[in-house]
C-alpha cells in the first residue's frame, strides 16, 4: 500500500453484528412500545445507515406506513411523534447493541494485517453517540478498536447520506487527499457518504443490511435462496453507486490492490 491512506467503516453490518440485527429490531420495538403501531422488520430496514431520528422520519413517509399511520391516528406522522419514537428507542438500542458488538468472521485478521501496512481505520456510524460510546467498549473487548469514530448526532452539518462524518475522519487522522480512502458500508445512505466525500466505496452485501440475516440464518437458506439473497444485494449496493460489492469486509484486500493499481494510473474515485 504506497497510496491509500485509510479504511473508513461502518459499524453493524460491516464490521460488527452480522446482518445488521441489532438496529432493525429495536425499530419494530419501539414503533410498537411508543404508539401500539406495527412495522415490519423489512420495513424497518429500508432508510437503514441513516441517523436514528432521520431513520424514524423516513419510515413515517413511506407510503405504507404514512397510510397506515393516518388510519390509525388521523393524521400524518408529526416531529413531536418522531421524537417520542426515538426517545423510546434509545434505551431500548443501548441495552441492545453490546449484545451484537462481535466482529464479523474473519474481519479482525483482515483489519490488524492492515493496519501493520499502514492504513489508518476510520469509523462512522448511524448509531448517536450515546448508543457508541456503548458499543465501542464492548466491541474493544474484543479486539476492535478503530483510530476514530464519529456518531450521527456530534455533527451540526448532520450524518448520512452527507459526507461530513467521512470527512471528520479524514481530518482527526490526518489523510491527505479524500481519494486515498475507501468507504466501506453495507447500506445506500452509508455508500452515497462516501462518494460525497469523494472517496472509493465498497458496499459489503452478505453481512449487511441488504441480506440482513444472522449467520445462523443464513446457513439454514438453500443455496437457491443464497443465491437470490446475493445477487439482489449485489444489485441494491451496485445501484447505489458502489465502485465495488464484496461479500465481507473479510474479503477486502484483492480490492484494496486493486484501487492501489487505479491511482497508481492516476485514477481518481
Amino acid at each position: 500500500m504506497t497510496k491509500l491512506e485509510a479504511l473508513i467503516l461502518d459499524w453493524a453490518g460491516t464490521v460488527v453484528d452480522h446482518g445488521s440485527v441489532a438496529p432493525t429490531t429495536i425499530f419494530v420495538e419501539a414503533f410498537k412500545t411508543a404508539f401500539n403501531f406495527e412495522i415490519s422488520l423489512q420495513e424497518a430496514r429500508i432508510p437503514m445507515g441513516m441517523g436514528k431520528w432521520d431513520h424514524i422520519a423516513t419510515l413515517g413517509s413511506l407510503a405504507d406506513i404514512k397510510a397506515r399511520w393516518q388510519t390509525q391516528f388521523g393524521a400524518p406522522m408529526s416531529n413531536d411523534q418522531i421524537d417520542h419514537i426515538y426517545e423510546t428507542f434509545m434505551p431500548l438500542q443501548k441495552a441492545k447493541v453490546a449484545e451484537r458488538a462481535m466482529p464479523i468472521a474473519g474481519v479482525l485478521p483482515v483489519l490488524n494485517r492492515l493496519k501493520q501496512q499502514g492504513l489508518k481505520i476510520g469509523s462512522c456510524s448511524g448509531y448517536p453517540r450515546q448508543v457508541m460510546d456503548i458499543l465501542e467498549v464492548a466491541a474493544a473487548e474484543y479486539g476492535y478498536k478503530p483510530d476514530h469514530s464519529v456518531g450521527s448526532d456530534e455533527l451540526s452539518a448532520g450524518s448520512r447520506p452527507g459526507p461530513w462524518m467521512a470527512l471528520e475522519n479524514v481530518n482527526v487522522l490526518g489523510i491527505s487527499n479524500v481519494a486515498h480512502c475507501v468507504k466501506v458500508d453495507d447500506s445506500a445512505p452509508g455508500i452515497a457518504e462516501g462518494l460525497n466525500a469523494g472517496m472509493w466505496t465498497v458496499g459489503v452485501a452478505l453481512t449487511g443490511n441488504a441480506v440482513g440475516l444472522t449467520e445462523s440464518q443464513w446457513q439454514a437458506c438453500s443455496q437457491t435462496e443464497q443465491d437470490e439473497l446475493i445477487r439482489t444485494a449485489y444489485q441494491q449496493l451496485y445501484y447505489s453507486g458502489a465502485h465495488y460489492v464484496i461479500d465481507s469486509l473479510a474479503d477486502i484486500e484483492p480490492i484494496l490492490m486493486q484501487i492501489e493499481a487505479r491511482l497508481a494510473r492516476g485514477e481518481r474515485p
